[in-house]
């Protein structure tokens, strides 16, 4: 780079040292902001006061959906109409499931707003193992912004103006992928693993498209791309919890076998009843959250989630 780009990462997660890690990899001059007491990455430089994110041209919240809003009101003050602002939020946020972008952008003066998502593991990204992922946003100064902070030669970071599509795949997908977990544990084959991802990510297109999203978003890298890689990530968070919960575990403790709060959990109730309210077909999701969680039998879930959901595909 002519000159280094200036990346500010809120939150200091797995998921917020990750992605810490990767700009620093491509040079960038990064920040990573974070309450905890650990050493920074390599290449990072590490404070605890939220106020020197405005020294950053790209802002990038890495916290959990239920705290969003507060950090972002906090960092409101602090910023203006020169920063960009992204997340890598799988959540949506309230009972009325707004996107993060929607929720954030009340809370600052910021308006350049993009998000990410797609099939990438923070393990992975940490360790620069080649990955892919997306950045959504309807600006085009964001988008190259974000593919010059991330994209290297282990790092590919493919753009999409459909933002509020790029937001629900995350969070679908991230439901969808506890379901997969379970199928593991449950000791199905892989042809019927593939049958009901195929049939997960046409519901998953219904619903984003009944939020304002595009059917495609959902059948590319961002949903299907996501899920995919899913099958593969057998130490994702949501595959170890779908796994633990088939192998008879609770709730409880297959979340601590996760290793991390995972958003899906407290996600899936909302959304089986805001499909409801919107009469969109999803028995996939409403099977998730009235079964598998709820510690049904596990030969009844698995009819459930591999037979009965026979709804159109389009």
């Amino acid at each position: 780079m002519s000159e280094r780009l200036s990346v500010a990462v809120v939150g200091g997660g797995v998921w917020g040292r990750s992605l810490a890690s990767a700009a620093a990899r491509t040079g960038c001059n990064v920040l990573l902001i974070s309450r905890r007491e650990r050493d920074a990455p390599e290449g990072v430089r590490s404070t605890k006061e939220i106020a020197e994110a405005a020294r950053s041209r790209i802002v990038l919240l890495a916290v959990p959906s239920a705290h969003a809003v507060a950090v972002a009101a906090e960092l409101g003050p602090h910023l203006n109409g020169g920063h960009f602002l992204v997340h890598g939020v799988r959540g949506l946020i309230g009972d009325n499931l707004r996107t993060v972008s929607e929720a954030v952008r009340d809370e600052m003066p910021v308006r350049r707003l993009g998000a990410l998502g797609g099939p990438v593991l923070a393990t992975e990204l940490e360790s620069g193992l080649p990955s892919m992922m997306v950045v959504g946003s309807r600006y085009l100064e964001l988008r190259e912004a974000v593919i010059e902070a991330f994209g290297s030669e282990a790092l590919r970071v493919y753009p999409t103006t459909d933002l509020i599509g790029l937001e629900w795949a995350s969070a679908l997908t991230g439901c969808l992928a506890i379901a997969i977990g379970y199928a593991f544990g449950a000791g199905l084959g892989p042809g019927l693993v593939a049958a009901f991802t195929t049939r997960a990510v046409h519901e998953a297109a219904r619903v984003a498209y009944a939020a304002g999203g595009e059917h495609a978003t959902l059948l590319d890298l961002a949903g299907l791309g996501d899920l995919l890689a899913a099958v593969g990530q057998r130490d994702r968070p949501e595959i170890v919890l779908g796994r633990c919960l088939a192998e008879g575990k609770s709730l409880d403790e297959a979340s601590k076998a996760a290793g991390e709060r995972i958003e899906a959990v407290a996600l899936l109730p909302k959304l089986q009843a805001w499909a409801l309210a919107k009469k969109v077909d999803a028995p996939i999701l409403s099977t998730i959250a009235t079964g598998l969680l709820k510690g049904r039998p596990s030969d009844a879930l698995v009819r459930d989630l591999m037979v009965a959901p026979l709804a159109p595909l389009s």
